[in-house]
């Protein structure tokens, strides 16, 4: 059945109908254009959730049932080098602003009280919105609709504020939710396709360096970009139903980018390399589609296993991204199935034009390769497995060791560029107007019972009271539902609601003031603050849940694949140490600052506290990327000479030059990302481009094949209790070796007597 169904009938099928094969492609690519038009923008949000119902989410829900919906608030804030609030030009700017929100209507600014909810200092004399030296008022504002719809609704607001700022000497900024949301996904965006921009550069780049020719440099690029269309296709239509997060497009086209060029890499460079040896075309490409695409099965697979990990958080966000991740996954294994052999077949040998001249022809085969880097560094390490292990495990277990000290939370409002509106109005109100921050920050404290009663009346007061000297609490006001069952306390916190300060604040506000006040009933804590000390203590409980997950379900694959109980525990124990590598990297850089002015990135108190869920789902998946194409190809050569020397000198020879080239093109992907503004796009680029990068050259060009080297035949140790297991591995084609001259018993052209005696005496 497996034989029926194999990728190689799959190959050969699309090569012997490649044009109905593409236009099946091209149908599907014309319609996910259509869908993407039309239906992403409804499919998005850029609400995040915890489907776990922590306390804050709790409190929302209340609040939303008995008293009122959620609203966001927004402060716009005028201000001016040259005038006061005194003189009529600020007055004017302030009133026509004002009047021109209000003819938005009530579809835009919130009118439940009856009056549009927007004032201004001219219309109250309140003081309090003026600032000492008087060059600065506020205009407080209710975005209408739910969290989503203000977030629509800001977009209008933030154009009028724009308009004022330009036709008058007074600048106008907002701050508040709405205004901060939309700010991070301008910059997020930015900084996105700033990355993606350069790594398609320089993947082309690469990928020209790599075939030694541009006549298919351009095929992965080509295919990943038709991958992350039909992904975000699917992902519009899912979206009617379920919302994604905003951030699910960018991640699927830098997972696209990553998996759809490397899958497509090492398929090409197979076909070149069966035709180097002779194959028809089409028996090439059937051929690839034996060993490379079922490697890519494989791999697309450990992918997918390692990105489930984040579903599995209750989170949208982390659900969001893992199922996009996931998609684009499955989509990249499918196009390098079906699309590229068609391509392969109408391009035939024309993937080899465009020669550099200045480089070396290669004939692909690596059967009689006795000269070149890669041929180096397999004599060395073959020839000194143990000090090639104990040096590089050392340098590894160094780069682990900063982990330790991880200190989580967020960048928050401060990790905006100092020119967003947003930052510079937050600036302005914990400055001048610390008791309005309450409009951006602030703790709601929701008591759940008969709030008339005496004695919860008595136990609110007294929390009240604990407050006041709090240093990060402020100001509070109290209201009640209408029907007495549900209190709303709701407390100023002049800080940004992403600093440890406002998070451990709440955590001790729910631990030490509640409980002291004895409050008979029951009391959630919500708000923003609230919302991040609840997602950093989800994200703190899951990491260890994702781990675990992701490393039993990549062990039974691996051992299904590879018919071997070593081989997964030592993959397993190796793409740990790269992880642990690259998070201690990213600690030792932005945490503590080593390096990070040279390498022009932002030193914070905090490393993001999604990353390390995010990071390990993502390293993992893509590290055994590297580990699958590798192995089987060992694997591949084990099957047919039965010598472990042998094939894994051949394995190493034949594919590093090939892993480090598609690890240099994920590199750069990722390193795009640590060039933008915001932090927690850094530090992404910054841990995945490191990673990778340590993974490819540390791990699988050292580690693998030193401990495959002492090893020796014990690799492939499979116990007989395990035979019912079925037998996935990627199988070479024993005679097809044979008449390439490498049947079994023969030695590997690489190991000369020489070297063998060397090797076997080491």
């Amino acid at each position: 059945m497996l034989a029926r169904l194999s990728t190689e009938n799959l190959a050969r099928a699309a090569a012997e109908r490649p044009r109905r094969t593409l236009l099946i492609w091209g149908v599907l690519l014309v319609a996910s254009v259509v869908i993407v038009a039309n239906l992403l923008s409804s499919a998005t949000t850029v609400e995040e959730t915890l489907t776990n119902d922590p306390d804050s989410k709790i409190a929302v829900d209340l609040l939303e049932e008995r008293i009122s919906p959620t609203r966001l608030d927004e402060i716009a804030i005028f201000r001016s080098d040259t005038l006061t609030v005194d003189d009529p030009e600020f007055r004017a700017a302030v009133e026509t602003f004002t009047a021109q929100a209000r003819s938005l209507g009530p579809e835009i600014i919130n009118a439940e009280s009856g009056e549009l909810e927007i004032v201004n200092y001219y219309e109250t004399g309140d003081e309090n919105l003026v600032s000492e030296d008087r060059d600065t008022t506020l205009v407080p504002l209710t975005l209408a609709g739910d969290f989503q719809e203000a977030n629509d609704n800001v977009l209008p607001v933030l154009e009028l504020a724009e308009d004022i700022s330009a036709r008058s000497d007074v600048e106008v900024l907002l701050g508040g939710p709405a205004s901060i949301g939309t700010d991070f996904k301008e910059v997020a965006e930015n900084d996105l396709m700033t990355g993606e921009m350069i790594g398609i550069g320089i993947a082309l780049l690469i990928l020209v360096l790599v075939f030694r020719a541009a006549g298919s440099a351009w095929i992965p690029i080509v295919m990943a970009v038709s991958s992350i269309i039909v992904a975000i296709a699917v992902v519009a239509l899912v979206g009617q139903v379920y919302k994604f997060s905003f951030f699910v497009t960018n991640l699927i086209t830098m997972i696209g980018l990553a998996v759809g060029i490397d899958y497509s890499l090492f398929i090409v460079a197979r076909f070149r390399e069966e035709r180097s040896r002779g194959l028809e075309k089409v028996d090439a490409i059937a051929r690839s589609g034996a060993t490379a695409s079922r490697a890519v099965v494989f791999s697309g697979a450990t992918v997918v296993f390692a990105l489930l990990g984040m579903v599995i958080v209750p989170s949208s966000v982390f659900f969001s991204i893992g199922i996009g991740a996931v998609l684009v996954t499955l989509i990249s294994v499918a196009a390098a199935l079906t699309a590229l052999p068609a391509i392969l077949s109408i391009m035939g040998d024309r993937v080899n034009s465009w020669k550099l001249p200045f480089m070396p022809a290669s004939d692909g085969t690596h059967e009689n390769s006795n000269g070149g880097f890669w041929n180096t560094v397999t004599k060395v390490v073959m020839g000194h497995p143990w000090a090639s292990l104990l040096v590089a495990a050392g340098i590894l277990v160094a780069m682990t060791i900063p982990y330790f000290s991880i200190n989580t939370g967020a960048s928050g409002i401060e990790s905006l560029p100092d020119g967003s509106s947003s930052r510079q109005a937050f600036d302005i109100l914990t400055g001048e107007f610390p008791t309005m921050v309450g409009g951006v920050t602030a703790a709601e404290i929701v008591i759940d019972g008969n709030v008339n009663s005496p004695e919860i009346a008595a136990g609110i007061q007294r929390l009240q009271a604990s407050l006041e000297d709090h240093e990060i609490f402020g100001a509070s006001s109290y209201e009640v539902s209408e029907d007495g069952s549900l209190g709303h306390l709701k407390v100023v916190m002049p800080v940004d609601g992403t600093s440890e300060a406002a998070t451990d604040a709440i955590t001790e506000l729910r631990e030490v003031y509640i409980p002291a006040a004895g409050i008979p009933a029951s009391v959630y804590v919500g708000g923003q603050p609230a919302i991040n000390r609840d997602f950093f203590d989800l994200a703190a409980k899951w990491t260890p849940i994702v781990i675990t997950f992701v490393l039993a379900l990549s062990f039974v694959l691996l051992l299904i694949v590879f018919r071997s109980i070593i081989v997964p525990i030592k993959a397993i124990i190796l793409n740990l140490l790269s992880v642990g590598a690259a998070f201690g990297l990213l600690v030792l850089v932005f945490q503590k600052g080593f390096g990070n002015d040279i390498l022009g990135l932002t030193q914070v108190e905090t490393i993001e506290a999604w990353l390390p869920v995010f990071l390990f789902s993502i390293l993992f998946g893509l590290s055994m990327d590297y580990e699958v194409f590798l192995l089987s190809r060992i694997r591949e050569r084990y099957d047919q000479t039965k010598q472990n020397l042998d094939s894994v000198a051949f394995g190493l020879r034949s594919t590093g030059g090939i892993i480090t080239g598609a690890a240099l093109i994920m590199v750069a992907v990722f390193g795009g990302f640590a060039l933008g503004d915001l932090v927690m796009m850094q530090q992404m680029g910054f841990g995945l481009g490191v990673a990778i990068l340590v993974d490819a050259t540390l791990i699988r060009t050292i580690l693998v094949p030193a401990t495959m080297r002492l090893l020796g035949d014990r690799n492939w140790y499979f116990p007989s209790f395990l035979e019912w297991l079925p037998d996935l591995r990627v199988d070479g084609d024993a005679g097809e070796l044979e008449k390439q001259g490498a049947g079994p018993g023969t030695a590997s052209p690489l190991l000369t007597p020489a070297t063998a005696a060397e090797v076997a005496g080491d």
